[in-house]
């Protein structure tokens, strides 16, 4: 399993913390230095539970200096994956997959469900 998330991130704490608590293991991986792959976010996407805005740290820096807010009206989803993959801090997190599921967030009802 692989979690893409941030050391300061304190939804990343929780995320971590619930699945530690029910001892599933992953691969800790730093999202602002290795972003999910344009793959993942096709595959999330396909999925259909989350949609492209979805994907968005909408409370970031980087996010507000972007005007993502009017860009994600405008371009092209594919751009948009693309942004993505390239700018792990646009990247809501943590992203969570075992390659058959995925989430994105933390939300304990969803985990429940997902990561048991």
């Amino acid at each position: 399993m692989e979690f893409y998330g941030y050391d300061k991130c304190g939804t990343c704490r929780n995320a971590k913390k619930y699945l530690d608590g029910k001892k599933i293991q992953y691969k800790d991986i730093d999202i602002t230095s290795r972003p999910p792959s344009k793959k993942l976010f096709v595959t999330i996407l396909k999925e259909g539970t989350y949609g492209i805005k979805d994907l968005f740290n909408k409370s970031g820096v980087l996010y507000r200096e972007m005007n993502m807010r009017d860009k994600i009206k405008t371009m092209k989803e594919a751009d948009l994956v693309q942004l993505l993959a390239k700018n792990g801090k646009l990247v809501k997190r943590p992203i969570i997959s075992d390659g058959k599921k995925h989430t994105v967030g933390f939300d304990e009802v969803v985990f429940k469900k997902n990561w048991k």
